[in-house]
């Protein structure tokens, strides 16, 4: 699936990915390839985003607040104070502040 990361002064991210983790504002959720459409407000919290491979550009090249997972290379993590996300036809758009 594709996923953009927006913020009001730029795209941050934009690539295909094999999973994103979102905090809702009812909690956490998880979004997979062929999930059902959704729109929902996000809360406070951490985007988990799990690339294919470091294909798409290099660690060095993402923006300071996009960082990898010390635990895990294919795991870019961001954190934000709220935002949208909308998923549909496997490209999901988060609008984060």
């Amino acid at each position: 699936m594709y996923l953009e990361i927006v913020s009001p002064e730029a795209t941050l991210f934009s690539a295909n990915v094999d999973s994103v983790v979102v905090p809702g504002i009812n909690g956490e959720f998880e979004m997979l390839e062929n999930h059902a459409p959704i729109v929902s407000l996000l809360g406070e919290g951490m985007v988990k985003v799990r690339v294919h491979s470091q294909e798409h550009k290099s660690f060095d090249e993402l923006p300071d607040v996009i960082v990898p997972s010390a635990n895990d290379a294919k795991v870019l993590t961001l954190n934000i104070q709220s935002g949208t996300i909308e998923m549909k036809d496997n490209k999901v758009i988060v609008l984060a502040d």
